[in-house]
């Protein structure tokens, strides 16, 4: 322990030194601890001081300080788990609460960067380079999500063009998959924008690295909350079946591609059925949940709507007197286009219902989804099903 305090200030004192150190030396000196199973050189004390070291003025003396600490936390992790096993329950104890206040420290310094970087250029993916060997452990995980870290993870989920940001962004994929298998991480990832980001990244890579990352990732959130409502609704499953079609050599890949694939299709049926949509239909809250813009459903639900007296078609037109939300009155809409369209009597039937009064009022509300949706209706309404398709497209 002692030995390693020396080293530690010696090199904190010369920038030569510390470089030399790091390039030369770091390998031959973790793999020497590992041999020899002497890894309990690297003490407590030794890692407070590198703490210390990553809140100083010299950025060299931080990343390198951030990188030993990265480094040490990693092979430590792997050495205990198999000296605790003959070890003691209170020095195990111990050796758990010192590790975690090092790793909240490192965390604390890691948000920081994340927020304001101390450098232009090497902050950032220092930082995810970091993060990305660090949240394999499940403390810094934890430590992670309650500094409200992920929120600023999702800015960094962009497509990338050279070699340096693509590297940043499978960094970063790679982060979002660890916290992946953490629940409350998965709850800060479901309120943001964290899933068309990784969405947008898949359709424009080509590297397998980054593909790779983000399919396991999205497999991993497929059975997570309203996640895989969203997929559907933005698409992923034809892109997962265009992906599929391309030449990869990752068997990795090839069988997440394949989970996705049929964990997608399980859930379109499923959320395609008239008794989830009458339930949402009488909630009066409607949004762009898959069967609303699924042909299959209308195709085989349509006589559906004439239970109880055209009950669902008549909540249907009401919401769009007592609503005020813009998404809800903007599917209600659609959905009565929908009717129109594929019910043999369907403008006859809304006519009936005094509907056209309700939906032209629409055509001047202020926002453009619910105006749009509006003139579809109406255009149906007066023209029919004949012209249909030509205005749907």
């Amino acid at each position: 322990m002692l030995l390693w305090n020396k080293i530690i200030r010696t090199v904190a004192k010369s920038r030569h030194l510390y470089l030399q150190f790091v390039s030369t030396g770091i390998q031959l000196f973790y793999c020497s601890l590992l041999l020899e199973e002497s890894i309990e050189f690297i003490g407590y004390n030794d890692q407070k001081l590198s703490i210390r070291l990553l809140w100083k003025g010299n950025w060299f003396i931080q990343e390198k300080s951030c990188k030993i600490l990265s480094l040490t936390v990693s092979a430590r992790s792997k050495v205990q788990n198999g000296a605790d096993a003959n070890g003691d329950a209170s020095s195990s104890k111990k050796k758990i609460t010192t590790i975690d206040d090092v790793l909240a420290g490192v965390v604390e310094w890691l948000c920081a960067q994340l927020k304001k970087p101390t450098h232009p250029t090497r902050s950032i993916p220092s930082t995810i380079n970091c993060l990305s060997t660090l949240l394999k452990e499940p403390v810094v995980r934890s430590s992670f999500v309650r500094a409200d870290g992920v929120k600023l993870l999702v800015p960094l989920i962009s497509p990338a063009s050279t070699q340096q940001s693509i590297q940043l962004l499978y960094e970063t994929c790679l982060c979002v998959w660890l916290l992946s298998y953490y629940e409350p991480a998965i709850e800060y990832l479901a309120t943001s924008r964290a899933l068309p980001r990784l969405i947008e990244v898949v359709k424009g890579s080509t590297k397998e690295k980054v593909v790779r990352v983000v399919i396991l990732t999205l497999r991993n959130l497929l059975s997570k909350g309203t996640f895989s409502a969203h997929m559907v609704d933005l698409g992923v499953l034809q892109i997962v079946q265009s992906l599929k079609a391309q030449a990869w050599s990752d068997e990795d890949l090839l069988d997440a591609l394949n989970q996705l694939e049929q964990g997608l299709k399980e859930n379109i049926k499923k959320l395609s059925s008239f008794d989830k949509y009458k339930q949402e239909v009488l909630l009066g809250h409607l949004d762009w949940s898959p069967m609303h813009k699924d042909p299959i459903f209308w195709r085989e639900n349509i006589n559906n709507f004439e239970e109880n007296d055209f009950q669902i078609l008549r909540v249907l037109i009401t919401i769009l007197d007592t609503s005020s939300d813009a998404r809800t009155l903007a599917v209600a809409c659609y959905d009565l286009s929908q009717f129109i369209q594929c019910h043999s009597a369907g403008r006859i039937i809304v006519n009936d219902l005094k509907a056209k009064e309700r939906v032209m009022r629409l055509l001047n509300h202020e926002n453009a989804e619910v105006t749009k949706n509006a003139l579809l209706c109406i255009q149906r309404l007066f023209l029919g099903a004949k012209y249909a398709s030509f205005l749907q497209a």
